[in-house]
């Protein structure tokens, strides 16, 4: 759910409104989806949003997403300018698919 920015030069009053009832209404271009790379012991997402200091909050979205997550063996190991890791089990079974969202 993505949320209307209008530019920093922007004199519409009704854009910069719409961007305000967007993000009292919860949206956000901050938030995406990522599914675990296969065979791999950490995967990268890239997203502009994300910045040293940032933090990612993981979802699971699917069952073996949420047995990962369960288990223990899946964190955020590096954040950094326009993107961040996640370090997690190397598996080749089904995808690990994980909703986030950044803040900060």
């Amino acid at each position: 759910m993505t949320a209307y920015v209008p530019g920093i030069t922007e004199t519409d009053l009704k854009k910069i409104v719409l961007a305000i009832q967007n993000i009292a209404a919860g949206r956000s271009n901050a938030v995406g989806t990522v599914t675990l790379a296969a065979g791999a012991s950490s995967t990268t997402v890239s997203t502009p949003n994300c910045a040293p200091g940032s933090t990612p909050i993981l979802t699971p979205a699917t069952a073996d997403a949420a047995a990962e997550f369960g288990n223990g063996t899946l964190y955020v190991s590096a954040v950094m300018n326009g993107s961040f890791t996640i370090t997690h089990a190397s598996s080749a079974g089904p995808a690990r698919t994980f909703l986030y969202a950044i803040l900060g």
